[in-house]
């Protein structure tokens, strides 16, 4: 089969390599569809992301979704949660696995991701795709996964007014979680004009990022006051700022952008002075199965996000696309 490997940063090499071997409680995956993140683009560019590095020939890719190929469930097509949790550490047996002391993600430190045409996967980690949803749309559900869950933490109402800043795929898919969850209004902020388009699209108000200009148009929308939550999706600390200083006093800052240089920063005083509620968001918890509903149901457009597809074999294209940011979501499907 061929894998996609990750040899040096900006250096991705495809092999042919042997199938793997389900041990007990995996199953064979034929891999379908993957979806380029971030933080892949991250790992490619930098060799790493935060305090992880490359130390060995790596597969990315965390955002998939396939068919069984053996075994009982065969033919069955799923989408595949990256994160492998113990479930049995203190934060597993609470209620928080992505918190957990001894997580594997695919793609990530030691553990190979998808971005090959099959891979073993813990059988509990599989969730069935209704026929109604294609494999684009399963490998979709990670994103919104992370969305659905930076949502749950801003403990949005109904009738709230939202800032998101950053309009990026996840971005986009917050803007939609949030409107399906009762936002009254959504602030969208972006510096690339396309992104801003496809907010308008979903229900946001458009604002371009620019010299600190958001801020000032969000306050004027808002009679002055900000918004309620406020949400920052685009890894820059700039927008982390525009977020803090356009939310209420009182209000929910949720940090979702994972900046290259490892720090987050914003002004002290403001934040204090607001008496602002400030959340991280580590992937994601439990999600899937709302994710499958609310994509089944037509709450949330997954594949409209999606740009470019792509052949395994021609990842030089589909990376060279997702790091200039030309278009929204970058997918490769893995092709015998």
């Amino acid at each position: 089969m061929q894998s996609l490997r990750l040899i040096k940063p900006g250096g991705l090499k495809l092999l042919e390599e042997p199938k793997p071997r389900p041990g007990p409680g995996e199953m064979m995956i034929q891999v379908k569809a993957v979806g380029l993140c971030g933080s892949d683009n991250e790992w490619f560019t930098e060799g790493g992301i935060g305090d992880s590095h490359l130390n060995h020939p790596l597969v990315l890719g965390h955002e998939f979704a396939g068919v069984i190929a053996s075994g009982e469930r065969e033919g069955e097509r799923v989408a595949i949660d990256p994160a492998i949790s113990c479930e049995v550490c203190e934060y597993c047996v609470g209620g928080n696995p992505n918190l957990c002391l001894n997580l594997c993600f695919a793609g990530h430190g030691s553990t190979d991701g998808a971005l090959r045409e099959y891979l073993k996967w813990p059988e509990r980690f599989l969730h069935s795709l209704p026929d109604s949803l294609s494999d684009v749309e399963g490998a979709m559900l990670e994103p919104l996964g992370v969305a659905i869950h930076a949502v749950d933490l801003a403990k949005i109402q109904p009738g709230m007014s939202v800032g998101v800043f950053g309009s990026g795929p996840i971005g986009l898919l917050v803007i939609q979680v949030a409107i399906a969850s009762g936002a009254k209004s959504v602030f969208a902020t972006d510096l690339l004009a396309h992104r801003l388009e496809a907010a308008q699209t979903y229900g946001a108000y458009p604002v371009k990022a620019e010299h600190g200009n958001e801020l000032q148009e969000i306050l004027e929308k808002t009679a002055g006051e900000g918004v309620d939550v406020v949400f920052e999706a685009a890894g820059e600390n700039d927008a982390v700022e525009a977020a803090v200083s356009s939310v209420k006093p009182g209000g929910r800052v949720i940090l979702i952008g994972i900046p290259s240089d490892d720090r987050t920063a914003f002004r002290a005083s403001t934040a204090r002075r607001k008496g602002l509620s400030i959340k991280l968001v580590r992937r994601m918890k439990h999600t899937y199965p709302r994710a499958i509903e609310m994509v089944n149901d037509g709450l949330v457009d997954v594949e409209s996000i999606v740009s470019h597809r792509f052949a395994l074999t021609d990842f030089k294209k589909a990376f060279a696309v997702a790091s200039t940011r030309e278009g929204l979501k970058v997918i490769i499907e893995p092709q015998e």
